[in-house]
């Protein structure tokens, strides 16, 4: 879903109708170009011409599906789904510039443009997202990016006052946001199913929990670096509102505890992945909720979170155990990810059973899904790959 610089925006158009003004069946390749060959500049150059000589008939007797004969003078005259077919071969740059080549033209980009991405720009984003936010009104997707802080609140808000279908948006490292732009987006934006504000330091875990209250279709959210967005308060709340949730970044929230991961796993019970890294004051209960409550998780980050122990393991490891019993379908799935980096308390029995009882896990190169660096005492752990290895080392 991420665009740069030279990436193309997505529209929506009936591509049938734009094959039939071109004269080209869906499923076939255009008549008009001669058969790939790499090593040929000629032949390059031959379909080159080719097609825009077929291109510039085409243009100059487009059919509607009506069966209306219609003639192109003037690039304004252009039907809107051949358009829009048109810039979707062009990056985000080059659509700002064709939305003001004429209102025939804003009118059919704004109605069409569903995917857009401002990440390329390095200068002057706020006051792009000011111009384009009434303009760009059926976007689906957004991506507002920085690499240095450019967004203020009236930007973000412009967007939540036009973008109201709005399903994934990218705040991350919008350092200069504050907690309106959160209020506005909770009114503005309900459908929103993707939320990143990762690095937004100022947004306060009121705004965060209001926000919950009104996006429920929640299914990703990253809050890495939000550290004080992200409480026990502001995960109840998502506990309470989000219950489609499915991955949730948490990653270096300090004030993270285990009244707020236990909130999680008793009101998310779908979540599939989860990033506690460096969330220190979580204890062996949060692991074992979520052992207990979300039967999907794949992934686990716990780097750094120094207070687990053998216990959490364990009961990782028997709570698999007990539900590919019952629920042979979820054997299939089980842990896939886990990052217990830094996790010194932890012993290799603990480990080891984990790794037996999750086939996922693995701690061999080629895969190593199993992240284990900091933990010495851990070494000997091996997934079945790795015995397999050993086995064959010690044959030979």
């Amino acid at each position: 879903m991420f665009s740069g610089p030279n990436s193309f925006p997505k529209f929506k158009f009936p591509s049938s109708h734009v094959n039939s003004y071109l004269g080209l069946s869906r499923n076939k390749r255009p008549p008009f170009l001669p058969p790939n060959n790499p090593s040929s500049n000629r032949g390059r150059v031959m379909r080159d011409s080719m097609m825009e000589h077929e291109l510039n008939s085409c243009f100059n007797n487009l059919m509607v599906c009506g069966g209306e004969t219609r003639v192109v003078y003037e690039w304004r005259d252009i039907p809107m789904e051949l358009l829009l077919r048109i810039l979707a071969l062009l990056d985000d740059r080059t659509v700002i510039i064709a939305s003001a080549v004429c209102s025939g033209w804003r009118d059919s980009i704004s109605s069409g443009l569903t995917h857009f991405s401002l990440s390329w720009c390095e200068n002057n984003m706020n006051s792009l997202m000011l111009s384009l936010g009434p303009k760009f009104t059926n976007l689906r997707v957004l991506i507002l990016r920085q690499d240095k802080p450019q967004l203020d609140d009236n930007a973000v808000e412009t967007v939540a006052n036009n973008c109201h279908e709005l399903e994934d948006l990218d705040l991350s490292k919008s350092f200069r946001l504050n907690d309106s732009s959160l209020y506005a987006l909770a009114h503005g934006c309900p459908n929103l199913i993707k939320l990143n504000i990762s690095g937004c330091s100022a947004f306060s875990d009121t705004a965060l929990a209001y926000l919950t209250g009104f996006c429920r279709k929640l299914k990703i959210l990253n809050l890495c670096g939000c550290v004080k967005a992200a409480s026990d308060k502001a995960l109840k709340a998502i506990g309470d509102n989000c219950s489609q949730l499915q991955s949730l970044n948490l990653g270096w929230c300090e004030n993270v505890g285990d009244a707020g991961v236990m909130s999680l796993a008793y009101g998310c019970p779908d979540l599939h992945a989860l990033d506690l890294c460096g969330c220190m004051l979580i204890t062996d209960e949060s692991v074992i909720a979520l052992a207990n409550k979300c039967l999907n998780l794949q992934t686990l980050g716990l780097y750094y979170c120094q207070n687990i122990t053998d216990r959490a393991i364990y009961t990782l490891a028997h709570s698999r155990s007990r539900r590919n019993q019952v629920h042979e379908s979820v054997k299939e799935q089980g842990l896939r990810n886990l990052n217990i980096s830094q996790c010194t308390a932890l012993t290799p029995p603990a480990v080891q059973a984990l790794c037996d009882s999750c086939p996922s896990l693995h701690t061999c190169p080629e895969r190593h899904s199993l992240i284990i660096s900091g933990c010495l005492n851990l070494t000997s752990v091996r997934c079945a790959c790795g015995f397999q290895s050993h086995r064959q080392v010690n044959t030979h």
